[in-house]
């Protein structure tokens, strides 16, 4: 079982972060942090990566119901999306599954809002444009 939903995704890297953070817009969700990976290790460890950018996505009513149901799903959120440069040199956005991880809680009120947050993140993956 994969923990991720995954896109192969057309255009330049830069642009393509912009179209994924539009189309999580367009699904209610904002961006609460954006992680350069390739500048923080380029900082921190004096290290070349790969370009890669991890989206912490927040959809406020749907975090708000989730944390009334179970208190302790916040160690879960954000929801990550990743915009990344594969071994090959094409672009690929990653979301977390939503049902995947929220499996892990023993809470089958969180279910509703697992399927939601997985819909909406399936329509952001095809909003962007095919490789």
């Amino acid at each position: 079982m994969s923990y991720t939903l995954d896109k192969r995704v057309g255009g330049a890297f830069d642009e393509v972060v912009e179209q994924t953070m539009d189309a999580l817009s367009e699904e209610e969700f904002g961006v609460l942090c954006d992680i350069d990976v390739q500048q923080t290790f380029a900082e921190k460890l004096d290290a070349e990566f790969r370009q890669y950018r991890i989206l912490g996505a927040c959809n406020p009513p749907l975090a708000r119901d989730a944390l009334g149901e179970e208190p302790q799903v916040g160690a879960l959120l954000p929801c990550n999306v990743v915009v990344y440069e594969t071994d090959d040199g094409d672009i690929g956005v990653s979301a977390v599954d939503p049902e995947v991880m929220l499996s892990v809680v023993d809470n089958p009120d969180l279910d509703g809002i697992a399927a939601d947050v997985r819909e909406r993140f399936e329509r952001v993956l095809d909003a962007l444009p095919d490789a």
